[in-house]
C-alpha cells in the first residue's frame, strides 16, 4: 500500500497541498489592512449618517466579529481565478437603540443597511483603483471586495442595549478591539450567555431574522480541542477537492464542516486515511440530510437542490474511489496523477515523495493511539 500523507500536509520544507492552500503573505496582509480600515469606516461613518439622517442622542460605535472560515482557520486561497475569491466574513453589531418592549427593533433592517452603505461608500470610492467595489445586493449583507481575488462580508447583527454595553465594558476593560477577542477568551460572560434568539441578524427582504454566530464557531472549536487539528485540515482538504470541482456554486463551507465532524477519526501521522474515513460516509450523509450541528431543525443539505445535492454526493463517491485507488495504486506516478486529477495542480506532481508501507502498518494508524489533543491555532491556515 502507498502513504500519501507527505504530499498533503508534512513538517519537512517540500511542497505539499496544505501549503498550496494556505494565503500567501501578501494576501494575509491585504486583507487584515482592509479589514481593518472597513471597521474604522464603519466605527465612525454609522454614527456619522445616523445623525445626518436626522438621529439625535448619542449614537454608539458598532463592534465586530469575525466569523466564518477566517475565524474557524480553514479559509482556503481560491482554485479558480476568476471567479473564486477569499471570502472573509466580519459581522458589524449595533446596539437595538429603538428597542421598545419587544425582542425586535423598531426601526427597519434597511436603515442599517443604508447608513453603513453610506459610510463605505466613500472609502470604497477612494480605493477604486485598487480595485475596490461595493455590493449591495447580497440579502444578508454588504460585500465590498478588495481585489479581483478576495472579499469582505459585513453583516450587520443587533443586540439588547443592556449587552451591548455590557460588552463594551469588558472589551475596554481587557484592551479587546473586537467581538471576537473577547469571545475567544471567554471574559466577556454575559455575551457568551446571551441568549441566541436575542441576536438578530438585518436582512434586506425579511427585515430581522434570528441568527446568531457564536453557537456554530463554539461547536467548532471544542471539536477540534477534542479531536485535534487534523479535523481542520480535512475540513480544508474537501473544500480544496469542492473548489477544484466547482467553480460556481457546489456544497457550502458550513455544509462541508457538519456532515464531516461526525465521520471523522484521527489517524496517526496519515492525513491520506483521515480523509478516506470521512469520505466513505460523506455522500450518504448528504443524501439522508445534514442538520445544522447546533439546531438540529435547521436543514443545512435543504439549501441545495434534490438535483445539486445528488451531483455532490456522485462527486464525493467518486473522490473516495480514486482516493482509495491511489492508495492501492500498484505506482506512485499514478497515485500522483490520480490526486491531481481531483484537486487540480495544487496537488503535488512528487511521486518520490510517496511512501510504501505494509498493510500492518496502516492498520496501526487506524485508529490513532490516544494522546492528548493538539493545541489550537497551530494550523498555517486563518
Amino acid at each position: 500500500m502507498l502513504n500519501l500523507s507527505p504530499l498533503f500536509n508534512t513538517s519537512e520544507d517540500e511542497p505539499n497541498l496544505l501549503q498550496a492552500l494556505d494565503l500567501t503573505a501578501a494576501q494575509r496582509l491585504q486583507i487584515t489592512s482592509a479589514k481593518n480600515e472597513v471597521r474604522q469606516c464603519l466605527r465612525s461613518g454609522i454614527p456619522r449618517v445616523l445623525r445626518e439622517q436626522g438621529y439625535v442622542g448619542d449614537i454608539p460605535k458598532p463592534r465586530f466579529f469575525t466569523q466564518g472560515s477566517w475565524a474557524y482557520k480553514t479559509l482556503n486561497s481560491p482554485a479558480h481565478l476568476p471567479p473564486q475569491q477569499s471570502d472573509v466574513d466580519d459581522g458589524a453589531y449595533l446596539p437595538i437603540s429603538f428597542l421598545k418592549g419587544t425582542k425586535k427593533p423598531s426601526v427597519a433592517s434597511s436603515i442599517f443597511f443604508k447608513a453603513a452603505e453610506e459610510a463605505l461608500r466613500g472609502l470604497v470610492e477612494s480605493k477604486r483603483a485598487e480595485g475596490w467595489k461595493l455590493v449591495t445586493d447580497k440579502p444578508t449583507c454588504i460585500r465590498v471586495e478588495i481585489s479581483t481575488t478576495a472579499h469582505i462580508d459585513i453583516p450587520l447583527y443587533s443586540i439588547p442595549d443592556d449587552e451591548y454595553v455590557t460588552l463594551e465594558k469588558a472589551a475596554a476593560r481587557y484592551g479587546f478591539d473586537s467581538l471576537m477577542d473577547a469571545v475567544n477568551v471567554r471574559r466577556a460572560d454575559t455575551w457568551t450567555m446571551l441568549p441566541t434568539n436575542e441576536v438578530l441578524l438585518a436582512h434586506r427582504e425579511d427585515d430581522w431574522v434570528t441568527s446568531d454566530p457564536r453557537p456554530v464557531k463554539d461547536w467548532f472549536v471544542d471539536e477540534v480541542e477534542a479531536k485535534g487539528e487534523q479535523l481542520q485540515r480535512v475540513v480544508r482538504y474537501l473544500k480544496a477537492f469542492r473548489d477544484w470541482q466547482w467553480k460556481t456554486g457546489g456544497p457550502s463551507s458550513i455544509l462541508l464542516m457538519a456532515a464531516a465532524v461526525p465521520l471523522f477519526s484521527k489517524m496517526d501521522r496519515r492525513e491520506d486515511l483521515a480523509l478516506l474515513e470521512v469520505l466513505k460516509g460523506l455522500p450518504a450523509a448528504l443524501r439522508n440530510g445534514v442538520s445544522n450541528p447546533v439546531d438540529e431543525e435547521e436543514t443545512l443539505s435543504g439549501r441545495m437542490s434534490e438535483d445539486a445535492l445528488e451531483e455532490a454526493a456522485k462527486k464525493f463517491e467518486m473522490f473516495e474511489s480514486y482516493l482509495n485507488g491511489a492508495l492501492n495504486a500498484s505506482d506512485e506516478a499514478t497515485a500522483c496523477n490520480w490526486m491531481i486529477s481531483m484537486f487540480g495542480p495544487r496537488f503535488p506532481n512528487r511521486p518520490s515523495r510517496i511512501k510504501q508501507v505494509t498493510v500492518a502498518a496502516t492498520i496501526a494508524a487506524v485508529p490513532a493511539q490516544a494522546a492528548a489533543s493538539e493545541l489550537v491555532g497551530r494550523t498555517k491556515a486563518g
